[in-house]
């Protein structure tokens, strides 16, 4: 068997994000879906960026973010995602490696621009993504390294890939090498909005490919479109090794077949932004799996690091989480 040089590789899109804070009024001027990420064109991209306020960019995507997380854990980390050489190709890129992860994907020469998503954080600290795929679109098989794979403990999938059909192509790709390979395939469902689209497939998925599911609870409800949080968690049992389900200021349970764990939410001061919050959740829960912890260590790991990027603006961590998680857990 290969030896195993990553702990977690994440195949996502590469997105550079432009945060900006503004009112619900704002939304409803511009016909936002709040609290929705819904893909938009090069055109309505630019439009909408020309009428928000001040704001940060830095470098985003779902699974970038996890792996991010990873990294600054103290794991070790990879990404598989596709950008333009242009000039937020490069500092998707440059930031990425600069938080110690392994990023090899070569630059596109030709086509759109690299992926931007904007979003729109309101006074309650929901976020609302409006989404430029761009280069993203294009990526497809051929940038899925079955070597890599093979050399990575998990590989981690974000539901946004079923939309494009060369990603889709590629996330399918993803799984094969890492079956092949004997390694763990984690997935997470994304958005409820994104489960709506693609059930059935997702179903299938979860079923009889994936080995750990994240999903919050909205996600997990439309999947099996259930009455309740309850039967949904009933119905997952079985269906995947693990699934680690969160619930906002409920915090969160782990199932497997024969474990159920509540894990309640760490207490913070105040919510500023959730953007992210899923996304550093699976981080601190998949390097704690790598770690050899327990699944309420495991679950542990990930709500102290989602209540760290729910305490500021932005989708990765502002505080050294190595500290962070010494200071937690002892």
């Amino acid at each position: 068997m290969v030896e195993i040089r990553y702990d977690v590789l994440g195949i996502g899109n590469a997105i550079v994000d432009v945060l900006v804070a503004a009112e619900d009024a704002f939304l409803d001027e511009h016909g936002l879906v709040k609290g929705a990420m819904t893909l938009i064109d090069a055109e309505r991209a630019e439009q909408l960026y020309a009428k928000m306020g001040a704001g940060t960019e830095s470098s985003g995507g779902s699974a970038a973010n996890t792996v991010a997380g990873v990294a600054a854990l103290g794991g070790r980390a990879c990404f598989i995602g596709k950008v333009r050489d242009d000039q937020l190709g490069s500092i998707f890129a440059h930031d990425i490696r600069a938080v110690g992860v392994d990023f090899h994907s070569i630059p596109a020469t030709g086509g759109a621009s690299t992926a931007r998503c904007l979003i729109v954080v309101t006074p309650d600290a929901k976020r609302t993504m409006n989404t430029f795929l761009g280069a993203c679109i294009e990526l497809g098989p051929e940038d899925v390294d079955e070597d890599l794979i093979a050399a990575s403990a998990i590989t981690y999938l974000e539901g946004y890939l079923w939309d494009p059909p060369g990603a889709k192509e590629a996330f399918i790709k993803a799984v094969g090498a890492a079956r092949a390979a004997g390694r763990k395939v984690a997935l997470s469902l994304s958005d409820s909005f994104c489960v709506e689209r693609h059930r059935e497939e997702f179903l299938d998925l979860v079923q009889h490919h994936v080995d750990i599911l994240f999903a919050n609870e909205q996600e997990i409800t439309s999947l099996y479109q259930a009455d309740s949080f309850d039967a949904a968690m009933q119905a997952v049992r079985g269906h995947c090794e693990i699934a680690a389900l969160t619930r906002s200021e409920k915090g969160a349970v782990i199932v497997t077949d024969d474990e159920f764990h509540i894990i309640d939410a760490e207490p913070i001061d105040q919510v500023i932004d959730t953007t992210g919050a899923g996304d550093v959740y699976a981080a601190g829960f998949l390097t704690g799996l790598a770690e050899g912890r327990s699944l309420p260590e495991c679950g542990r790991m990930a709500g102290i690091a989602a209540a760290e990027v729910i305490s500021h603006m932005g989708a990765r961590a502002e505080t050294d989480l190595k500290t962070l998680m010494k200071e937690k857990l002892g």
